[in-house]
């Protein structure tokens, strides 16, 4: 029996110290989200069973919090907030010190959400929320734009992109950057002049998230159970 014990513990140790895979950080299982926070110097992660992960840029996780039955696809990090994007057409907004959360309905929108057409990924631009929707063929590729009030978040705009499958998306320093599971690409997009401005060619996985640091890193969230993180040199950014 004390030799089983041993055995496992040995096991155990091996396990917790062998590396990580190159630019993976962090295990997070299902990371649908991410976003850095200016004010903490942290991370958030969503995941798709409905938690959020705080970690620092090293890859420690700081806090893990469930929230609900949500199927959270992206989230925005604000001074006093979490701004979720859930798949089925909702935001959720959380209280970063209470955790209080409150569930707001997207309305003015011409089409249904499902599981094949839900949102997938989220950021902000001055006072109004970008969100993307899933989609498998360039014409059915959008982008909601939404003004959020206290009851619902109106839909005030739609960007059709034809990027397919945009997973998650980041506005920084005045570009718009998208990427695509289905491609395994990062997209630059000009919103001004609404066309692809750059694609870069990613390693196969499943990126379902995008955010930047301030110290000339980018952040991917994988969807097979990693945050990875890269220096904008190693993508020609």
């Amino acid at each position: 029996m004390r030799v089983l014990l041993l055995s496992s513990l040995l096991l155990l140790n091996a396990c917790a110290d062998t590396p990580l895979p190159k630019h993976t950080i962090a295990s997070i299982p299902e990371a649908s989200g991410i976003s850095y926070c200016q004010n903490s110097d942290s991370l958030v992660i969503a995941n798709d069973e409905g938690s959020l992960y705080e970690l620092n840029p090293q890859g420690v996780i700081l806090s893990e919090h469930k929230l609900g039955k949500y199927d959270l696809e992206g989230v925005v990090c604000e001074e006093k907030i979490f701004m979720f994007a859930v798949e089925d057409g909702k935001l959720l907004e959380v209280n970063r010190k209470t955790l209080k959360t409150k569930l707001i309905k997207i309305k003015g929108q011409d089409f249904k959400f499902s599981k094949k057409s839900g949102i997938e990924g989220i950021t902000k631009i001055k006072e109004l929320y970008y969100v993307s929707i899933q989609a498998k063929t360039k014409k059915d590729s959008k982008i909601l734009v939404l003004k959020v009030g206290d009851k619902y978040a109106k839909v005030v705009k739609t960007i059709e992109h034809g990027i397919i499958d945009s997973a998650g998306m980041q506005y920084h320093h005045k570009k718009l950057y998208i990427v695509s599971d289905k491609k395994d690409k990062l997209y630059i997009y000009n919103l001004k002049k609404k066309k692809i401005k750059k694609k870069i060619k990613l390693s196969k996985f499943a990126q379902e998230g995008v955010t930047f640091d301030n110290k000339e890193n980018i952040y991917f969230a994988d969807d097979d159970g990693a945050v990875m993180k890269y220096t904008l040199k190693e993508l020609g950014l």
